[in-house]
């Protein structure tokens, strides 16, 4: 009998209902993200943002997930209490579109890494400093069909190289490797 392969993925939960724009997730991930570990703070190096509407009392965390060379074709809106929203508002890609989700510096782009580190945090720093619960982290298995193809990783890594060089991707890959 062939065992099913499984992945474990983490994310973090978002109620949007118990969010009250404090931003402590944004200082905190901006914090343990700088170079030493908690040495400065820098919102636009946060891995994570808090849209708002401060007249309505609307506040929504939103974290950067995957890179995406192209914009992407959907333009919808969002209407929510009242106020019109653009889809970009939610999207967690780093894309040409807009400039969230990039490193300030280098112009790459961000990736929520759920604050790996050693020793391994329990939960990421966001959700450890969200006093209201509006974050939460979640692990839970997920059937995988194959390893990723080392063609997946060419195509990401010259999708990269096109964008901001090959030498910001090496200088990059070199500062990270840097880290362990």
């Amino acid at each position: 009998m062939n065992a099913v392969k499984t992945k474990k993925i983490k994310t973090i939960k978002i109620d949007v209902d118990k969010c009250n724009g404090c931003r402590a997730c944004e200082v905190i991930c901006s914090a343990m993200h700088a170079e030493p570990r908690y040495s400065s703070n820098n919102p636009a190096r946060s891995r994570v943002r808090v849209i708002r509407d401060p007249l309505a009392d609307i506040y929504i965390p939103v974290y950067a997930g995957e890179y995406t060379a192209a914009e992407c074709t959907g333009r919808d809106r969002y209407v929510i209490d009242g106020k019109v929203y653009d889809e970009c508002a939610f999207c967690r890609a780093s894309c040409p579109s807009r400039g969230f989700f990039k490193e300030p510096d280098s112009g790459l782009p961000l990736k929520c890494d759920m604050c790996e580190s050693d020793p391994t945090l329990k939960e990421p720093m966001c959700v450890q400093w969200c006093l209201t619960d509006a974050l939460t982290y979640e692990e839970r298995e997920e059937p995988v069909d194959d390893a990723i193809e080392p063609e997946d990783v060419d195509v990401g890594l010259e999708a990269l190289a096109n964008k901001y060089g090959w030498q910001q991707v090496v200088d990059s890959m070199s500062r990270l490797a840097k880290k362990d």
